[in-house]
């Protein structure tokens, strides 16, 4: 079944979203995951957290944004993604609910016990999507095992060498970016800590990406009509594996001034937004893409997208709401702009 060209934008732009969802959430899960690595104290952990605070939430609007897409634009695909993927999925929304709650719950007790319950639900709650998003697009680029009933293969299918090692990635990724985020966002030695960070995560990404990338290019796919030539998301992915190691060379030195920190961190969000796009090529034509040959390809756009009117009022619908969410996010990012200064401590006053 030929695809049509609305049907191809949506799922560009669906792409988009989740490039934007992972660039932006991606250094909100490295902070988390970072900071009690880089706190020494609670004041410490209370900065951390209030460097991603005003934005968090905004951040995952991307992933909401995602979902609603594709339940309107690939209603099939939303299916099976909610029934194969399931317990997957649960797993993750479970973790971002217990995030979202110890942003809020962490300073309402005066306790330090109380706190460090919430710092570890904030840590675990940032740790498991920032591996499971990265193992689970690692298994759409190398494709799943597809029967006429779709993907039945649950968990345990889906957890594979491969896929371990694309989580691993995407953490250190994250970590990466978070650290140069709070490198960014804070001062002194809380600072000069998260530098150190930076340096020992992008090393990390870099050889992780390396390897990754070869694996995927080594191990092929079954051939898709209407494909994207493999040269295509192997470039992107070779433009973000060199984004990530200029970010790791740059923060392996000692920062000179607060643009070297921005250029790193600006690099590793290049990484990211590349791979992403090398992830949507390689999967392209299939919203889901097979690894057997019987499954011809696997769930393809044309099959899982809805009727053509239904996109053309979503793309009329998207072209005037885009820009001023687009505008609002950029507005919060910059009120919130400045540096986090550690305050004295004072005795008796919880944090």
């Amino acid at each position: 079944m030929p695809f049509t060209p609305l049907e191809t934008t949506w799922f560009a732009l669906i792409g988009l979203l989740w490039t934007g969802y992972l660039t932006l959430e991606g250094f909100d899960f490295g902070v988390s995951v970072v900071s009690p690595f880089v706190a020494r104290d609670d004041l410490d952990r209370r900065v951390c957290l209030n460097a991603i605070g005003p934005v968090w939430d905004g951040n995952e609007v991307w992933l909401i944004t995602a979902g609603g897409a594709t339940f309107a634009a690939f209603p099939l695909w939303y299916s099976s993604l909610f029934s194969g993927f399931y317990l997957v999925l649960f797993v993750v929304l479970l973790a971002l609910i217990i995030r979202g709650v110890s942003f809020e719950f962490r300073g309402k007790v005066d306790d330090p016990r109380w706190r460090r319950t919430w710092d570890g639900a904030n840590f675990a709650g940032s740790l498991i999507p920032a591996i499971v998003w990265g193992a689970a697009f690692t298994d759409f680029v190398t494709g799943v095992r597809l029967s006429s009933k779709g993907y039945t293969s649950g968990l345990l299918g889906a957890v594979h060498p491969v896929a371990v090692l694309g989580g691993l990635t995407s953490l250190s990724i994250f970590v990466l970016s978070g650290s140069l985020f709070l490198a960014l966002k804070t001062t002194g030695e809380l600072s000069e800590r998260a530098k150190g960070a930076a340096a020992v995560s992008g090393a990390v990404a870099a050889v992780l990406l390396g390897g990754l990338i070869v694996w995927i290019a080594a191990a092929g796919r079954p051939p898709v009509p209407d494909q994207l030539p493999g040269a295509v998301p192997l470039v992107l992915a070779v433009v973000g594996l060199a984004a990530v190691i200029s970010s790791a060379l740059l923060a392996s030195t000692v920062f000179a001034s607060a643009r070297r920190e921005g250029m790193a961190f600006a690099a590793t969000a290049v990484g990211i937004v590349a791979l992403m796009g090398a992830t949507f090529a390689r999967m392209f034509p299939a919203v889901i893409p097979a690894s057997n040959a019987s499954a011809k390809g696997g769930l393809l756009i044309a099959s899982a997208a809805s009727h053509h009117y239904t996109l053309v009022v979503m793309t009329i619908v998207a072209a005037i709401f885009t820009p001023i969410v687009l505008l609002y996010q950029g507005w919060t990012y910059w009120v919130f702009r400045q540096r986090l200064t550690r305050p004295p401590v004072r005795s008796g006053v919880g944090v």
